[in-house]
């Protein structure tokens, strides 16, 4: 089969993982934008360390999983989202205001709802988790 998403194989990928209740999962391929989501992730403390394991190919990357991940999934395709429409999408994706995160690719850089609000910005929504 043809990858289609390749962020999308990886979050599903942690959270079947998380749901088995593993400590650890190895993602690949890697990329980019896998490096960047998961620095959030782990910036909001979601997961632990993780390791890229370059293998001169696609890569691996090896994630220490805390257990909690409720859920993170990739929004496909990656809408606009403007300043003021964030709110709208926050209600609609997030369980509650009080936790979860929607992650945005901004032109300045990969970043949670709540920055992006900070720095009155939009851009392109990669996924959730919470």
């Amino acid at each position: 089969m043809v990858r289609m998403s390749v962020l999308a194989d990886c979050l599903k990928t942690m959270t079947n993982a998380e749901k088995r209740g593993k400590r650890q999962v190895l993602i690949r391929p890697s990329s980019k934008v896998i490096v960047k989501f998961l620095q959030t992730m782990q910036q909001h403390g979601y997961i632990g360390e993780f390791e890229i394991v370059d293998d001169h190919r696609a890569g691996k990357i090896v994630v220490q999983l805390t257990g909690r991940i409720n859920k993170c999934g990739v929004i496909s395709p990656r809408f606009d989202c403007s300043f003021g429409d964030l709110e709208k999408w926050v209600v609609n994706l997030l369980p509650s205001r009080q936790f979860g995160h929607i992650v945005l690719s901004t032109t300045y850089g990969i970043m949670t709802h709540e920055e992006a609000r900070r720095k009155k910005t939009g851009g392109k929504m990669l996924g959730f988790f919470y």
